[in-house]
């Protein structure tokens, strides 16, 4: 990589293009690499409002900020190159260093750079955390109600056999692998639990996880009443119907939230929520947040977490207690929602509500920027004990070691 300090204003121009950055080249088109590595934030609050973003800049400075560091750690390996250290602070304007000291090359040398990462960036919000918790309640609650009026609708399977399916073609029913794939489920969302409750910044995650189950559900209730599928297979027993007995089907919606909708309990007896299917949902969507929120240097962990994952999904379809479609729409729904949310929550640009933004056009992006507007980068992957003590600072300052 160039020298940044000593970059001409077209290479500042096209650094600007390549990151995204044309709004400010009719401002910035003049600059050198040394005056972009000094702009500030009172610099861009000169320019016109129509030539900037809403967000006053800060995403470009963000990008300065990193382009500084990658700047500094490249002097400071080209001062060890030559057997000299040089300090990062020590810089002169034109990038050279003011002093050296002499540096024995037969030692290693580690640069200690303090991490400040500030806690305003990933603020708590528990109250925003609680809402997204009752809307996820809510959701699964109507999901609940929902089924309890579908299964009203559901043909008698003596009338309408179940539909052609091709994995039922090619695998027998096995008895017993619905429990397995529930069981399963359990499994993954406990190891979710844990790992959540060791998050540093669980209330963040926390209520990213309700929005997009809540969201899901809801799909799930659409889905559900407008398409009324015949039962997957001869072996269901469907609840009897009650003919509008509203106690009867409260009771019901009761029981099955009771339940937490799982057939292993004995809760879930009712038919017709075929499409799409909430297994699948909580089986991908817990593996989707355990790989996303996981250490990196554990990959078994997220592997172990993905086999139990597509083992449950496929003793959905083994069990018949599914069709193909119902399972195959459930995944890309789920997949598409999760990683649409978190690009949108890890780039700033994509809480603006411009033209240019087409993820702004979704119904619930005003619901996403209430729970995301303070949230400025991707979350990091920190943990702690979820106890008092452990909040005491076990030290000053903390560093990171770079190898150079």
């Amino acid at each position: 990589m160039k020298d940044v300090a000593s970059w001409s204003p077209q290479e500042v121009s096209d650094w600007l293009k390549e990151k995204g950055f044309h709004d400010y080249l009719e401002f910035l088109h003049h600059l050198n690499g040394q005056a972009l590595l000094n702009l500030t934030k009172e610099d861009l609050q000169k320019v016109h409002q129509s030539l900037i973003v809403t967000d006053d800049g800060r995403h470009l400075l963000e990008k300065i900020e990193t382009l500084k560091f990658k700047y500094l750690m490249a002097v400071h390996k080209n001062g060890l190159s030559n057997g000299h250290v040089t300090e990062a602070g020590d810089l002169s304007a034109n990038g050279k260093a003011k002093d050296s000291c002499v540096l024995n090359s037969s030692h290693d040398t580690v640069l200690q750079i303090p991490v400040h990462m500030s806690e305003n960036s990933f603020p708590p919000e528990w109250k925003k955390t609680a809402a997204a918790f009752l809307y996820a309640l809510c959701c699964f609650t109507l999901t609940s109600v929902t089924i309890s009026v579908v299964n009203e609708r559901v043909p008698p399977k003596e009338v309408d056999p179940p539909l052609p399916d091709k994995f039922f073609d090619f695998f027998d029913r096995v008895e017993g692998a619905f429990s397995v794939c529930e069981i399963t489920g359990m499994i993954l969302v406990l190891l979710w639990l844990v790992q959540w409750l060791l998050l540093k910044y669980k209330s963040i995650v926390g209520r990213r996880f309700f929005c997009i189950v809540g969201t899901l559900y809801l799909y799930r209730c659409l889905t559900m009443y407008v398409t009324t599928l015949p039962v997957p297979g001869k072996h269901f027993q469907c609840a009897p119907k009650v003919s509008g007995d509203l106690e009867s089907m409260m009771y019901r919606v009761l029981k099955v939230i009771g339940g937490a909708g799982l057939s292993i309990t004995g809760s879930h007896n009712m038919c017709g929520d075929f499409l799409y299917s909430g297994h699948t949902v909580i089986l991908t969507l817990s593996y989707l947040f355990i790989k996303e929120y996981s250490p990196k240097r554990y990959t078994w962990y997220p592997r172990f977490c993905l086999m139990l994952s597509a083992l449950g999904v496929f003793c959905i379809l083994l069990a018949h207690d599914h069709y193909t479609v119902d399972v195959a729409v459930a995944y890309y729904v789920t997949t598409r929602l999760f990683w649409w949310y978190h690009t949108m929550a890890n780039e700033e640009v994509l809480k603006e509500a411009s033209p240019n933004n087409l993820m702004s056009r979704v119904w619930w992006f005003r619901f996403f920027l209430y729970f995301e507007a303070n949230i400025h980068g991707a979350v990091p992957r920190r943990y702690e004990l979820p106890f008092p003590w452990s909040k005491v600072p076990w030290t000053r300052r903390k560093y990171s070691r770079i190898d150079i």
